[in-house]
């Protein structure tokens, strides 16, 4: 059979078995990331069946796939709600780095991985799952719940730090000197404060330039300036998916929730594709010699967000149902921890075994987030009578 043909039957399999992946669990309401992330262990090497001839499309289809779930991110939030969020939260942002960063770093110098595994494992301990909370929040009710807000300005913080964050990671896997690196990153950040300024002053011209009442010029001209942000951002040592986060927010009103509306099926599709794209250059061999340090990663973390939720949401007056809701809700990790580790893999930069840790850890935290945020109120609800009922549940 000739390549082009048999890279057509495994592209085809492995997206109808995705989407027996996302019906399944759909049916038990959990997200579908550990499911795309197992398939891709079991398509690549080392795996049950290997489908090498698919992997080349898989790559560049991942590469989409982190632009669209950047940019679609982006268009969820406006300049302004951006810096509210950062005024009103910025002392729970910062814990929630030190909380939350710090065990990854530490697991990774225990390992002997040096000081660019340590960055790259804090970042993937580090932020939370902004897909998956939101599909809970959405799932459970609780979008206007008292300590929705909270998480979500925490949740803005996060992403604005990774927009600092991956151009430095890109700078230490790159193995660029200090005064290159310093250099590199002076103008990383350079072009990430023009891009802000861009988006809080002159943002409606950016969303005139890619509007349009047509549905196919409007998906090219979007498309199409995603991905040139996204390159032109990479070619300035600043991550490609930073450069289409910062695209979103410049897009608003009318324009970005069409747009919103638009992209969803395509980031969908080619989000799942990133995720197998993870797995099939992840050998599960090396997953067991790690799983015991995923477990005790997974079990440390979700107890820290947990913290950092309560904490935020203590600040802003709410009581302790509303507390440990929004900790809770903070707990999975998804698609930007795999991102993080993706493009560490990617450069060749870090340990083999750093992709199985994560591999493993998103597995783990992705199962745990939604569960935890469905069990919280019971389990405070039975903690409460078991005490004499002494703080009110309220929202």
């Amino acid at each position: 059979m000739d390549s082009t043909g048999l890279a057509l039957i495994e592209l085809g399999a492995i997206l109808f078995a995705l989407g027996m992946m996302g019906r399944f669990a759909g049916r038990f309401g959990m997200s579908p990331i550990p499911l795309y992330l197992l398939g891709g262990l079991a398509f690549g090497d080392g795996g049950i069946v290997q489908m090498r001839a698919a992997t080349e499309f898989g790559h560049l289809a991942g590469e989409i796939g982190v632009v669209l779930l950047l940019l679609l991110l982006g268009l969820e939030y406006t300049p302004a709600e951006l810096m509210t969020g950062l005024r009103r939260d910025w002392l729970a942002g910062f814990l929630d780095i030190a909380a939350n960063a710090i065990p990854g770093v530490l697991v990774a110098l225990f390992l002997g991985w040096g000081p660019v595994g340590a960055v790259t494992m804090g970042g993937v301990t580090y932020i939370s799952s902004s897909g998956i909370v939101a599909k809970v929040l959405n799932d459970l009710g609780r979008l206007g719940n008292r300590e929705t807000p909270v998480i979500l300005s925490i949740l803005v913080f996060e992403d604005l730090a990774m927009a600092v964050y991956l151009p430095i990671l890109t700078m230490m896997l790159a193995g660029l000197s200090f005064f290159s690196g310093l250099k590199s990153l002076a103008i990383a950040l350079v072009a990430i404060t023009v891009v802000l300024v861009v988006a809080l002053r002159y943002g409606r011209y950016v969303s005139k330039i890619v509007d349009s009442n047509d549905n196919e010029v409007f998906l090219l001209k979007l498309l199409g300036a995603a991905l040139l942000v996204a390159g032109a951002a990479s070619a300035l040592n600043v991550s490609a998916a930073v450069g289409a986060f910062l695209l979103g927010i410049a897009i608003s009103g009318s324009t970005a929730q069409e747009a919103a509306k638009l992209l969803e099926p395509l980031r969908d599709l080619f989000a799942a594709i990133f995720f197998v794209a993870f797995g099939l250059n992840t050998d599960p061999r090396a997953i067991p010699p790690v799983l015991g340090w995923a477990i005790a990663l997974a079990l440390v973390t979700a107890l820290t967000k947990i913290g950092t939720g309560w904490w935020a949401a203590r600040r802003q007056g709410i009581r302790r149902m509303g507390r440990a809701r929004a900790g809770a809700a903070l707990v999975a990790r998804g698609e930007f921890s795999i991102v993080i580790a993706g493009l560490a893999v990617s450069m060749g930069g870090v340990n083999h075994r750093l992709a199985a840790l994560a591999s493993a850890y998103v597995l783990l935290m992705a199962v745990l987030g939604p569960i935890a945020a469905r069990v919280v109120e019971p389990t405070v609800r039975l903690l409460q009578r078991d005490r004499g009922g002494l703080d009110p549940v309220g929202k």
